[in-house]
């Protein structure tokens, strides 16, 4: 499809692309809030109370806890990565096909 200037007028003015581009911003936003609490949090307790991540995960153990919670929070990315695509992949893309179907008419 060559699409036109007024296609793209037609798209940017169509409700359900004003519906995806506010739902795509609050979700990507809501994940970021999410990843820099973690990350943030974590380097305040490395700032804050250094004693607490020296801490053994068992007693005699060279692992301490902070070893598990920097590991957690690269997890934790990885997950909300998943989470987001499956849901563009999901529910994004359905609305992005509506759009595009309508100015395809």
């Amino acid at each position: 499809m060559q699409e036109t200037n007024d296609d793209i007028q037609r798209i940017y003015e169509d409700p359900r692309f004003k519906e995806l581009v506010a739902k795509k911003s609050g979700f990507a936003n809501l994940l970021s809030v999410i990843i820099l609490g973690a990350y943030f949090a974590f380097i305040l307790l490395i700032a804050f109370d250094p004693k607490l991540l020296g801490i053994p995960v068992v007693e005699g153990s060279p692992i301490t806890w902070g070893i598990p919670m920097g590991v957690g929070i690269i997890l934790l990315s990885f997950l909300l990565t998943g989470v987001y695509t499956l849901r563009a992949n999901g529910e994004f893309d359905n609305l992005t096909k509506e759009v595009l179907s309508e100015v395809q008419k």
